[in-house]
């Protein structure tokens, strides 16, 4: 047993003054001088989190400007990347994160690969290879699949495999040269087949989707989660909130690229249309904010100049974007845990999964503080 005593903890409850006591990775008592047997652990004078939940990343990309190079390298290269990608995640304090796709089943071996204790990082929700159309949004790394039927069978491979979640792309990407950022790729039978497939099994779905016709089409098809949508309008933003669909950003992913530019070697193409996406992300919020859109905080981590020691970056994006530090921090810990499907994360509660921060500064008064981790627990260990 583990008792955090002296801590101001702050959670999607609010902020109370409380000790925790973790053993066998649950918190198991939190309130005023907790009367437990154990080794204490002197917070006094910082705050303790529940640990960030990372909706969205690619454990396989590691942050290069262009990352069609990928091409280029074996699937052992990726291997040791996502190991890497994984340690420095658990680092920054990110103790839970979805990966929307990887080649083959690296991501889902990963995850395995961390629930076995083999590598340390962050528990693995992985989506396995996404489903594309033929020459669509990162085709070279995905399942090109078309017409309905076939959409259907490459989900239930996902499936066969391990996977947790099934990502479709919806639109084109900023990424893949040739493709359009905003336009319909796969269409919403072919969607609704895929998420047919991924609810029958008791998983979820999540499509890529930038432009407003795919993100509708996405909605309509069932989808939990809509990546990115970045040309979001309000009407769609309206229908998501009455359908419970989640909205999960990526500030990160944009932010980098347009930061970084083409003089940071990333393709002029790809520059352009993240510029583009960059202009509409401020109306995207508005209308988010204003419907009640329920937003889970995922970075793209992997993209372009978006690494994963950067994740908690995304809570001052989130803020900068019109979110308040609370909602920022809602978003990303126990309402990214709810789109992921857990029910005992993202909170400091008895009884919920003993992951847990320790900051220096308070992250309702200030969010860059997630970027401050003094201590990780994860899993109710000492990181």
């Amino acid at each position: 047993m583990v008792v955090l005593v002296g801590g101001t903890v702050v959670d999607a409850d609010g902020s109370r003054v409380a000790d925790v006591a973790v053993e066998d990775g649950r918190i198991v008592a939190v309130g005023d001088d907790v009367d437990a047997p154990g080794a204490e652990l002197d917070v006094s004078g910082r705050f303790v989190t529940p640990g960030l939940v990372d909706a969205h990343v690619h454990l396989g990309l590691d942050g290069r400007p262009d990352i069609a190079t990928l091409q280029l390298e074996n699937t052992y290269d990726g291997a040791y990347r996502a190991a890497a990608n994984l340690e420095a995640a658990l680092e920054a304090g990110v103790t839970t994160v979805r990966d929307l796709g990887a080649r083959g089943t690296m991501a889902i071996d990963a995850a395995r690969a961390v629930d076995a204790g083999v590598v340390a990082g962050p528990r693995v929700v992985a989506s396995g290879e996404v489903i594309t159309m033929t020459g669509g949004h990162s085709h070279w790394l995905g399942r090109e699949a078309d017409g309905a039927d076939n959409v259907r069978a490459a989900a239930r491979e996902q499936l066969k495999r391990g996977a947790e979640v099934v990502k479709c792309m919806a639109t084109g990407g900023v990424l893949t040269e040739g493709t359009r950022t905003g336009v319909p790729e796969l269409t919403r039978e072919e969607l609704a087949a895929a998420a047919a497939v991924a609810h029958a099994a008791g998983r979820t779905a999540a499509a890529h989707a930038h432009g407003r016709e795919g993100i509708e089409n996405a909605v309509e098809a069932g989808f939990d989660s809509v990546e990115h949508g970045t040309f979001m309008d309000r009407d769609v933003a309206t229908r998501m909130a009455e359908r419970g669909t989640y909205w999960v950003p990526t500030a990160n992913a944009v932010h980098g690229i347009c930061d970084a530019g083409a003089e940071g070697g990333i393709p002029a193409e790809t520059v352009a249309k993240a510029d583009a996406a960059l202009e509409a992300f401020d109306d995207a919020f508005d209308h988010a904010l204003a419907a009640d859109v329920p937003i889970a905080m995922g970075t793209d981590a992997g993209t372009p100049f978006n690494e994963f020691s950067e994740i908690p970056r995304e809570l001052v994006r989130l803020v900068d974007h019109g979110l308040t530090p609370a909602a920022a921090l809602e978003a990303a810990t126990v309402g990214s845990a709810s789109l992921l499907g857990f029910d005992d994360l993202g909170l400091v509660r008895e009884g919920y999964r003993a992951d847990l921060l320790v900051l220096e500064n308070d992250p309702l008064e200030d969010p860059s503080a997630w970027q401050h981790v003094d201590r990780v627990l994860s899993d109710g260990r000492l990181v």
